[in-house]
């Protein structure tokens, strides 16, 4: 049956990275299937923290049309060193804006909000209010839990954070259904409400990654080359990776950073005196797949005291590409299971550049060792998060 769908989330194409393409993917699967899909989104924005120079001279409000998917865009405030505070004013002017594309949309029989931010769940509730459509929340990322958790939230700001968290259950338990993407996140969704839940995982196409024969010009050395792509933020252990660079700096390597993101000034400037290291901006999506089957190893450090409050997007590529990889972290956490179950690389604490550095040494020294890993990785992506398996499913779950 034909369904009447509105998509409601900050991150939309032309963001061809992290939520925005997983939402993008997403909406235009659904119009693929013939459901008539409406986006309300804000300005692309991210991971630069920049509305897009495409976007700069549009107006406050605009409709496109994109892949058959209807697109309605407010302009929100952008801010370039995005603090809590400011973070506070960019959730505020997204939501205001979109209040009034609300209006815009016909009556939808489902309408899906993807957090971050909580907010658009909270717009989600009204267009249900209205006309007594089906509410689906889908959290790509716990926002508030994940603002504790990287330092956000310091000083006397324990009131606020209390009141958000909850302002999110109220607006969680006015959905009909809420879906995260890991079964710890589903386990943390269960202790902030009681509506049903679905494990939607993220996904990526493994196709893309077949046939592959030549280097991406940024990793194109013949040197043992050493890859982290993706967003430059809060999230990651940047202090873990500067150690990691000064430990490996005898090495015959070369290591290339690819992403953009708040913090990418300050790590940039941290890695200036490292001749063997190199930075680039985040590449389009239809380079990603030969970028990371390029590298000879990913590396991806993440801090510690984070407990299934993400799982990371770009740890499908990474996997997907067929090469091992480098990972740190809690071990409590779902990526620690992932790594566990698939062999597929290797996983540690965090507490120790030296467990890093040797473990880099076993797989610059056994090439059978790192094929051996690398099939393993892309075999295991293949078999549980496949984009055909976890969308075909969702469909059919969205319209019950």
């Amino acid at each position: 049956m034909i369904k009447k769908i509105v998509i409601v989330g900050i991150n939309y194409y032309p963001e061809d990275s992290a939520i925005g393409l997983y939402t993008t993917q997403k909406a235009e699967y659904l119009v693929s299937k013939g459901h008539d899909v409406t986006v309300i989104t804000g300005f692309p924005y991210y991971p630069q923290w920049e509305i897009s120079d495409s976007y700069k001279t549009k107006g406050y409000l605009i409709s496109e049309k994109i892949n058959g998917v209807k697109v309605l865009r407010s302009r929100q405030y952008v801010p370039k060193d995005p603090t809590f505070g400011k973070r506070i004013l960019h959730l505020i002017s997204f939501t205001f804006g979109n209040f009034i594309n609300l209006f815009k949309v016909k009556k939808p029989d489902i309408v899906i909000s993807i957090i971050p931010f909580t907010t658009s769940a909270l717009l989600g509730w009204f267009l249900k209010i209205r006309y007594k459509s089906k509410l689906w929340v889908h959290i790509q990322d716990f926002e508030f839990d994940a603002a504790i958790d990287s330092g956000l939230l310091k000083g006397n700001r324990k009131r606020i954070i209390n009141t958000l968290l909850w302002i999110e259950k109220k607006v969680l338990s006015k959905a009909d259904v809420v879906s995260t993407i890991s079964h710890g996140m589903i386990n943390k969704l269960r202790q902030k409400t009681n509506v049903p839940s679905y494990y939607l995982t993220n996904w990526v196409d493994v196709s893309l990654f077949d046939n592959i024969t030549e280097c991406h010009s940024y990793l194109s050395s013949k040197k043992f080359k050493i890859l982290y792509s993706g967003n430059i933020g809060a999230k990651q252990n940047w202090n873990f990776f500067i150690e990691f660079i000064e430990a490996i700096k005898g090495f015959d390597v070369e290591v290339v950073v690819v992403g953009e993101g708040a913090e990418k000034e300050k790590v940039v400037k941290r890695l200036e005196k490292y001749h063997f290291v190199k930075h680039y901006n985040l590449v389009p999506f239809n380079e990603l797949p030969r970028l990371l089957s390029s590298a000879d190893v990913h590396v991806l450090f993440q801090k510690s005291d984070v407990i299934d409050t993400v799982m990371p997007s770009k740890l499908l590529g990474m996997m997907a590409s067929g090469k091992p990889s480098i990972v740190t972290g809690n071990m409590k956490s779902e990526v620690a299971t992932v790594f566990k179950d698939s062999k597929g690389g290797f996983y540690f604490d965090g507490q120790s550049v030296a467990d890093v550095k040797n473990c880099l040494e076993n797989l610059m020294e056994n090439h059978e060792l790192c094929n051996e890993l690398g099939n393993n990785a892309k075999k295991y992506i293949n078999e549980k998060f496949s984009q055909k398996e976890v969308l075909d499913k969702f469909a059919i779950e969205l319209v019950k």
